[in-house]
């Protein structure tokens, strides 16, 4: 459950203001080539213990750098790829793919355990400038009490968000801004086709649809579902948000109920995959490398879960049981190749946004 939004990535890289680059870790009066920077989104996390491990087996100090939402980090890290500023970057996903590997971000390296990684993630494979390190789904999640209260089914496709026993009920993230509100138009364009998700989504905005900035607001201030939501007295018992938001739920909630208050519409989702890859001049290569390692290790792979609530990408990774049981991946999300994302997002945004905002 990524908490990743991002700034009008659509507008292009010009607008993004970067702080000072003189203190580059890499610079040679920083902590030297046994430190290893990370380069990431704010949504990273890792259990002590696992980067300790890492730390006394490699011999390199880890340094993370957390650098705002998804698409502003990754617009950072391609305005400042000729002096970067670290070794590694994680977060960039397959809605954004493409314009980091156009804009030269990646060196190549295959890591050790790519031959692990599962079939339907691996992309790049001539190049190797990019290794896949987690997936999730972005979908509508619902309401449990809400919809028992109300007698009522909760919806369960696309199609069944735009019938009038759910209206005024949606609540979504603007694609222009949030990464899971992206995904969930890229489901729509994936679903209905480069025609047919405009129409769907006149249908919806006339079904009472309401967009949010980001995540955060949607999720933990309208939805009627998540604790954040109740305390707030949120009024939308249907939100975009991720498949592994119930266990979320569950596992942060004192003391844990039985049953997660949250559901998934199965028929709503959309497969986001996230990559890492080593930047084009890094100071520490081979630290870098070493780390890209780290990132498909089976102890790492089994360790995101709990702490980014994501799921693993490398085979026999065993995913917490309360995943299982409250947060099961879709059966048959929506996905699209990342040529296709490339060659239409920015159009799509732009057509949504005159669509669904205006």
């Amino acid at each position: 459950m990524h908490i990743k939004t991002f700034t009008a990535v659509v507008v292009g890289l010009g607008l993004v203001t970067l702080s000072a680059c003189g203190s580059s870790p890499n610079d040679k009066d920083s902590a030297g080539s046994r430190t290893v920077t990370l380069v990431s989104h704010d949504s990273w996390a890792a259990s002590k213990s696992v980067i300790a491990d890492f730390e006394k087996s490699s011999g390199y100090k880890v340094r993370v750098l957390e650098d705002g939402d998804a698409g502003q980090a990754v617009n950072k890290a391609i305005l400042t790829k000729n002096n970067p500023q670290g070794d590694v970057f994680f977060g960039v996903d397959n809605t954004l793919l493409s314009r980091a590997l156009d804009n030269g971000l990646f060196q190549p390296y295959e890591p050790k355990g790519a031959d692990l990684v599962l079939p339907q993630y691996r992309v790049d494979e001539a190049k190797h400038r990019v290794t896949p390190i987690d997936s999730g789904d972005i979908c509508v999640n619902y309401d449990k009490k809400y919809f028992a209260d109300h007698k009522l089914a909760p919806p369960a496709s696309f199609d069944d968000l735009i019938k009038p026993q759910y209206r005024n009920l949606l609540v979504t993230e603007n694609a222009a801004t949030s990464s899971p509100g992206l995904g969930f138009l890229l489901g729509t364009a994936a679903k209905y086709g480069d025609k047919g998700w405009q129409d769907y989504w006149k249908k919806l905005k006339a079904n009472g649809v309401k967009v949010v900035d980001g995540w955060e607001q949607a999720y933990n201030q309208e939805f009627s579902g998540s604790a954040g939501g109740r305390k707030a007295k949120g009024d939308r018992p249907l939100v975009v948000s991720y498949a592994s938001s119930p266990p979320a739920e569950v596992i942060y909630a004192d003391p844990r109920p039985k049953t997660a208050p949250t559901g998934v519409a199965q028929g709503t989702c959309f497969r986001q995959v996230e990559y890492a890859g080593l930047l084009s001049n890094a100071g520490n290569t081979e630290g870098g490398k070493a780390f890209l390692d780290f990132l498909l290790s089976k102890k790492f792979q089994e360790d995101m879960p709990l702490n980014m609530f994501v799921y693993p990408v490398r085979e026999a990774a065993q995913v917490p049981p309360e995943f299982t049981e409250y947060g099961p991946q879709a059966k048959n999300p929506e996905t699209m190749a990342p040529d296709r994302i490339a060659a239409n997002r920015d159009q799509w945004v732009k057509s949504w946004t005159s669509l669904v905002l205006r």
